[in-house]
């Protein structure tokens, strides 16, 4: 096949997750209830915590960003692909699709570093009680958000601009509801051997770190807890870290289900259909996982409801 240079190619083609027309109604109501319950079910939790003023707190504020991370991350894959699917039509413009390349990249390297800033908060506030609000004051939290943001926005330019060096050939289908990096590179001609050395180093230091911080955070916390002299105090500490704890293990979970799949399996649509767990299933259930584990979170959640139904 002959190759095209990168400035020649105008469109891909995502295949979406079957070939069967069938199914396709069937994939459009429940993508677009996911979808939905997602909006919301982030949406109240970003409501809730803003007008509970008993939720001011660096836990809540993260939480929020969390939230609204999850629903920019489903906002950048979802709608192209149910209005690809109303419209009969499976093409993504060449820069609608780097672009989605370069958003879902920002969002999910941004929920991998809330998620180690969260457990961060969990260990002063456990480990280091005294000096929690020393420690974890409002420029710090904020910081701290700022700070993943950038490094999330650098490590997606780094791999977007890498891409843009790839010529690609004629064959410019994708086996999968969204522009995936790793789909993208696949259907390069030109040497990906750079492209390829930077996504293993890359994400392993950018997914690596974040995760060890993690795990060194939780072995400290668990060994706090166990210090602790009575049991309401142990209950009280679980109970604060259950819901997170829940997250991450959803988030690195499922990813790293998608990663063993694709290693297991040669079919990329298997692939395709396992990556939806984590760039659609764990952000549609990280608001029930947060809110329903969490009492002050349902309380502010009953009071944010009751207001809203009571007349003015």
């Amino acid at each position: 096949m002959a190759n095209v240079n990168e400035t020649a190619v105008s469109e891909f083609l995502l295949l979406g997750l079957t070939d069967d027309p069938a199914l396709q109604s069937l994939i459009f109501s429940i993508f677009l209830s996911m979808y939905l319950i997602t909006i919301l079910g982030n949406l109240l939790i970003i409501l809730a915590v803003s007008f509970d003023s008993h939720l001011h707190t660096p836990m809540y504020f993260f939480l929020s960003n969390l939230s609204f991370n999850d629903i920019c991350l489903i906002t950048s894959t979802v709608p192209k692909m149910l209005v690809n699917i109303l419209r009969e039509d499976q093409s993504i413009t060449y820069t609608g699709c780097l672009s989605q390349v370069c958003f879902v990249l920002v969002f999910g390297g941004l929920e991998n570093c809330l998620l180690a800033v969260m457990t961060y908060d969990r260990y002063v506030a456990i480990c280091h009680p005294l000096i929690y609000t020393v420690i974890m004051n409002p420029h710090l939290h904020v910081l701290l958000v700022l700070l993943s943001l950038v490094i999330s926005i650098v490590y997606a330019l780094l791999h977007t601009l890498m891409v843009l060096r790839l010529s690609f050939c004629t064959d410019l289908e994708i086996p999968h509801f969204f522009c995936e990096l790793a789909q993208i590179i696949k259907l390069a001609c030109s040497d990906i051997l750079i492209n390829n050395v930077l996504v293993y180093l890359v994400a392993g230091l950018f997914a690596g770190v974040p995760l060890f911080g993690i795990i060194f955070s939780y072995i400290h916390i668990v060994s706090s807890v166990f210090r602790m002299p009575s049991s309401e105090e142990k209950h009280k500490a679980f109970s604060t870290c259950g819901s997170h704890l829940s997250v991450v293990s959803l988030f690195y979970g499922t990813g790293f289900g998608v990663y063993i799949s694709s290693v297991v399996t040669d079919s990329s649509r298997k692939t395709a259909v396992a990556s939806v767990m984590y760039s659609v299933v764990t952000q549609m259930l990280n608001p029930f996982i947060c809110s329903l584990r969490n009492r002050e979170m349902k309380g502010a959640l009953r009071k944010l409801i009751s207001r809203t139904a009571s007349p003015p």
